[in-house]
């Protein structure tokens, strides 16, 4: 064997793995399919700006040791996550909030708040949320139910909200203070530097194969290993022998303005059913850049197709269900393992995927 790991990904994932192993003298190969490294979580610097290429990533934890753990890589600022919802031309503060709750009915105390929610989700004569839009009228009631959550949910997974598992909905939060930090979380920021450079520093010193797919030739890299740690779609690796699991895709169109500030905010979502896109993204708020552009991104969600980048996946019963069975199948499969949003079907905030990969680690070491 020419390596003690092929990392297939190079993600927060794969890196992180890949990283840890180096440090400890194994030999590491990483295969990234992308012409760059970083996965989604890429950044790329154009104007003086640190432009987050596959969406919005913003890193938030209570987990004190995982934030310690991705500080010895980079300085990250203190920004708060505090989106804007627009429906039709209205401007609303996100989290649902004091704020949004005076936006949409004017009332100032968390008890008016209360009665009109508990009003609304009376009328409606919902006892036992079923689904998503029953979910989603039990926390906050009809009106932001309609304005604020119905049209964007639909355009992100494609279906109707009756039709939605109601647990989707209870990651939103909702506060009767005037709070607007989106994540009440202890730590959370964006990297100075952005992540790219974070990528780079762990996999300094590692082989790394760009535009290169572990798929098209595996018994290649399968003979060259001890051990392959693969962080792509676990029914691709499989070849869909199942079938194919649920995934959303995502369009992202990029655009550099001509002035020094576009819309005032980092993330501001479009929550009607006719706008197409379920957001815009105006990096340079991230971190404050200096620049006399700005550079902004429309995220488009859709129908995710093979061949194209998978983004979310829809974790109903159904696939859930299918995953179940790949689950099998990699738990049989000698010297290789699965990690990553895709490679375990799963969506992760990014702490949870290093916090995943330090658990393998963890495994290998207690192996040996």
């Amino acid at each position: 064997m020419v390596y003690d790991y092929i990392i297939v990904g190079s993600g927060l994932f794969g890196s992180v793995f890949a990283y840890e192993m180096n440090k400890i003298g194994k030999k590491c190969l990483v295969l990234e399919k992308r012409g760059h490294i970083g996965g989604n979580i890429y950044t790329e610097k154009k104007h003086n700006i640190n432009v987050h290429k596959y969406g919005a990533h913003i890193f938030h934890t209570n987990n004190k040791e995982i934030w310690n753990y991705i500080n010895q890589f980079t300085e990250f600022n203190r920004y708060t996550n505090s989106p804007i919802a627009n429906y039709k031309g209205e401007l609303y503060n996100l989290p649902f909030n004091m704020n949004t709750f005076y936006q949409m009915w004017n009332v100032k105390t968390p008890q008016e708040a209360k009665e009109i929610i508990e009003r609304q989700k009376k009328e409606s004569g919902i006892k036992n949320p079923e689904n998503l839009e029953e979910q989603a009228i039990s926390l906050v009631g009809k009106d932001i139910y309609e304005k604020l959550i119905k049209g964007y949910t639909q355009k992100q997974w494609g279906k109707q909200c009756k039709d939605l598992p109601s647990f989707i909905i209870k990651r939103l939060p909702v506060r009767f203070i005037f709070d607007n930090n989106y994540f009440n979380d202890m730590y959370q920021g964006i990297p100075i530097n952005g992540y790219t450079n974070i990528i780079e520093k762990m996999l300094d010193g590692i082989e790394v194969k760009l535009n290169t797919n572990f798929l098209d030739d595996r018994d290649k890299w399968l003979e060259l290993a001890d051990n392959i740690i693969y962080t792509g779609m676990i029914d691709e690796y499989f070849d869909y022998c199942y079938g194919e699991l649920e995934y959303r895709g995502l369009k992202f169109e990029e655009e550099v303005k001509d002035t020094d500030n576009f819309q005032a905010n980092a993330v501001i979502n479009y929550t009607d059913a006719e706008t197409p896109y379920t957001r815009i993204i105006e990096h340079k708020h991230f971190e404050n850049s200096e620049s006399d552009k700005t550079i902004i991104s429309k995220e488009y969600p859709r129908k995710w197709v093979k061949g194209e980048e998978a983004y979310y996946p829809v974790n109903n019963d159904k696939n859930n269900e299918l995953f179940e069975k790949y689950k099998k199948l990699s738990d049989s499969e000698e010297s290789v393992y699965f990690g990553g949003r895709l490679g375990l079907y799963k969506y992760y905030d990014m702490w949870q995927v290093i916090d995943e990969s330090l658990k393998l680690v963890k495994f290998f070491l207690n192996e040996e």
